[in-house]
């Protein structure tokens, strides 16, 4: 027999002297068939979601009430772009950027939901961790050089950001506006420590972030629960925690079932921190498949697209369950 006939049909794989890897043939003529070794994680962890809300121990984390009504953006703004407003409803969110460091996006929006829920658990504005890697531990992320550097650059955009938030609401024929400008942190000594489990050898080697007045009163006095085990498996998904969190809140606090529109200046794409989609088709196309994934951690989830496929369809409805709420 000839040693370098090709074997079996399928085209491109060719048995040339020695045996071809099986993982080569996979790559080359089964590509559907291959998964990822960050799509079985993410699988695993969206399995532990639910098993932990089956057996209501879900572990909860904080979040800030503007940046659950109006998300931070999912990408990267244009260098010369350092202003970005999103809109819901009665509630205006305003980011201001540091010229040198730009508008917080992306992954950064875990900075400030991991310094809530310190304020939330320690009761204080002043708010103590022995490591960066002990962030990145919390919410189930990678430890490495680039991430290290990446969790850098969103304390450097985080701490350098102002925020606007305000608060139309209409009262007879008065117009009562409340409005705040503030930063997220008053001061900040961070040690970004590559040795997680090096502990603390003196107060001077602690990471100790001061939240500004505004920000710590906003964490206090609307502190928004939510599930941590979620939150760790959608850190790489921005676009889908934003929804995950707006939807917690949302059903959570409906009376009956709402109706939010997809588009327009109160629609949910000028609320959630996405990219903007040119056509309203392709928003919704996106829309479905976040909640494709949301439905698999939270399968009780009641959101829906209405049959015109204009509005988003919610009712009342918990993300959490009694014993961790």
């Amino acid at each position: 027999m000839n040693k370098n006939r090709m074997l079996g049909s399928s085209p491109g794989v060719v048995k040339c002297g020695s045996m071809e890897r099986a993982g080569t043939i996979l790559r080359q003529s089964f590509r559907e068939l291959i998964v990822s070794r960050r799509t079985i994680e993410k699988s695993k962890g969206i399995e532990l979601v639910r098993i932990k809300r089956e057996q209501s121990n879900q572990a909860l984390c904080f979040c800030s009430r503007p940046f659950v009504l109006c998300g931070l953006p999912v990408r990267r703004l244009p260098s010369d772009q350092l202003v970005y407003q999103r809109r819901n409803g009665q509630f205006v969110l305003q980011i201001t950027g540091h010229p040198d460091f730009g508008v917080p996006f992306g992954q950064d929006r875990i900075v400030p939901i991991f310094l809530a829920t310190l304020a939330v658990q320690q009761k204080s504005p002043i708010v103590r961790f022995r490591s960066a890697g002990e962030m990145l531990e919390v919410f189930g992320m990678h430890k490495g050089g680039k991430e290290y550097r990446r969790l850098v650059s969103a304390f450097e955009r985080i701490f350098g950001a102002t925020i606007f938030f305000g608060t139309d609401q209409i009262r007879s024929t008065a117009k009562l506006v409340r409005r705040s400008r503030f930063n997220f942190l008053r001061e900040a000594q961070i040690w970004y420590n590559r040795e997680p489990d090096q502990p603390v050898l003196s107060d001077e080697f602690e990471n100790v972030i001061v939240l500004s007045d505004e920000f710590y009163r906003e964490v206090s006095e609307h502190p928004i629960p939510t599930d941590l085990e979620a939150v760790r498996v959608l850190s790489a998904s921005p676009a889908v925690l934003d929804l995950f969190m707006w939807l917690s809140y949302r059903c959570f606090s409906a009376k009956n079932e709402e109706s939010i529109p997809l588009s327009g200046g109160l629609g949910l794409s000028a609320q959630l921190g996405n990219a903007e989609y040119a056509r309203p088709r392709k928003f919704r196309e996106k829309l479905e498949e976040w909640l494709r994934i949301v439905r698999a951690m939270w399968p009780e989830c009641p959101a829906r697209i209405s049959l015109d496929g204009k509005s988003l369809l919610i009712r009342p409805a918990a993300a959490l369950t009694a014993r961790s709420a």
